[in-house]
């Protein structure tokens, strides 16, 4: 969605100043230039007790310290003070970040999950190193250039397997059920990870998976539609659109996402200091716009994702099936600090088309498939994280649609329903998939193209 689409905002004189992304935020990156402040509220006055604070460190503490150490300790302090999003990120961590919004870095492109003690390959991605030398979905990470990849947290162990293009790093594999050791001497490449996958499925029904919004996901999605109107000589009788997993990403890219299902209106607002400052519409002419769709959501559906189900929900262009949403309505705005570092600060709240908030409380599916427990303890939500924003109006919370519940008799281990997101997994006729949310949106989906 280009820029002509936004709103003017004149309610605020805004400061903006090297804004390079948005996270799970809308175009905004306010920072008041305010009245004037009384000497007891100047930041100066603030600094001024950091500065006898570092000095008394410096010369006191036991041993020598780094100053660059503390300040950093500092500004992640600050920052993370704010709420659960807002973050200080060092050099190398703002380049990840901008890296992952890309949808592409150096790496040997696998996807990773520790269980049970043991580094587990996902899945290779396709066409890059790791595929290309023959890893495949299953095998145990045994060494990661010659060290035990369980000895340190995850974070890190991606961390040595990214790398710049044309590095080496070796690894070594165990492939079940052989305990033979295979090593594997890789050069990392550019790797470009889909955020859309796709399937046609029979009646000729698509699925069609956003796994997070990233810069290039419209145009995925728009590649999507094009392959699976081929595929079905032209004509589309249903779209299964799956935000499960989804955990936000670049709002831009959801808005336009969005745009693609509605014939118009507004798909979000967001508000800053209890003022509407961006209202996003949609225009006609999208690629789904009169196709019947249903929406599968998750607890793990979140922020960006969770703005496209509300606008197709609360247009009516789709129903939503599946649990209640994270919850997480509240706009980040990332910028660039000096010396390669930067921060991730919240600066407005986002509003659903009917004027609902999403903050700590989510959105709720029309058909709810309420899961019974397995003894697993439940997913953390927004409203769970300390120091959660709370709606500026809590009467504006999204009410339960009066709707239909299904409940399961038992719950799905974590691990089992990510492997049922995954595009070729899913049968092409999910009335006979183990997946419960996927067959009774298929369900709903059925009943909706038989009623047009």
């Amino acid at each position: 969605m280009s820029a002509m689409r936004r709103s003017s905002l004149h309610t605020l004189q805004w400061l903006v100043f090297s804004c390079v992304a948005f996270l799970g935020g809308a175009c905004v990156t306010v920072l008041g230039s305010g009245p004037g402040l009384a000497r007891g509220d100047s930041p100066y006055a603030v600094l001024d007790v950091m500065g006898h604070a570092l000095f008394a460190i410096e010369h006191e503490y036991v041993d020598p310290v780094d100053r660059s150490r503390l300040l950093v300790g500092a500004l992640r302090g600050m920052v993370a003070e704010l709420d659960p999003h807002s973050s200080y990120m060092d050099p190398s961590e703002f380049q990840r970040f901008d890296s992952d919004t890309q949808g592409q870095f150096g790496g040997i492109g696998i996807e990773v999950e520790n269980r049970a003690g043991s580094l587990v390959v996902l899945a290779p991605i396709e066409g890059a190193p790791a595929q290309r030398a023959g890893l495949r979905a299953g095998d145990v990470i045994a060494s990661v250039d010659g060290r035990d990849p369980v000895l340190e947290p995850i974070e890190k162990l991606v961390m040595r397997l990214r790398g710049a293009p044309g590095t080496h790093i070796k690894v070594g594999i165990r492939r079940p059920p052989s305990e033979e050791l295979k090593l594997f001497d890789l050069v990392r490449d550019v790797v470009h990870v889909p955020s859309v996958s796709f399937k046609l499925l029979t009646s000729r029904v698509a699925y069609v998976r956003v796994k997070q919004f990233q810069e290039h996901t419209h145009d995925e999605l728009l590649e999507a539609a094009a392959h699976l109107r081929e595929r079905s000589r032209g004509s589309l009788d249903g779209i299964l659109l799956d935000l499960r997993g989804d955990p936000g990403g670049l709002v831009d890219q959801a808005a336009d996402v969005a745009d693609e299902f509605l014939g118009g209106g507004i798909i979000y607002t967001t508000r800053h200091r209890g003022e509407v400052v961006d209202t996003v519409v949609a225009h006609s002419g999208g690629a789904f716009d009169t196709i019947p769709c249903v929406v599968l959501v998750d607890p793990y559906t979140a922020s960006a994702a969770e703005l496209v189900a509300a606008a197709l929900q609360d247009h009516r262009r789709a129903t939503v099936v599946g649990q209640v949403t994270f919850g997480k309505g509240s706009v980040q705005a990332v910028m660039a600090l000096p010396g390669g570092s930067g921060m991730r600060i919240t600066v407005a709240r986002y509003y659903t088309p009917a004027g609902r908030a999403i903050q700590a409380d989510g959105v709720h599916p029309d058909v709810r498939v309420d899961v019974a427990s397995d003894g697993a303890s439940a997913s953390e939500r927004e409203m769970d994280l300390d120091g959660h924003l709370v709606p500026e109006s809590p009467a504006a919370t999204m009410a339960s649609p009066q709707g239909r519940v299904v409940v399961v008799d038992a719950g799905v281990p974590r691990e089992v329903a990510e492997s049922n997101l995954k595009e070729a997994n899913v049968p092409d006729d999910p009335s006979q998939s183990a997946d419960v949310v996927l067959r009774v949106g298929w369900d709903v989906l059925r009943k909706a193209s038989h009623a047009r």
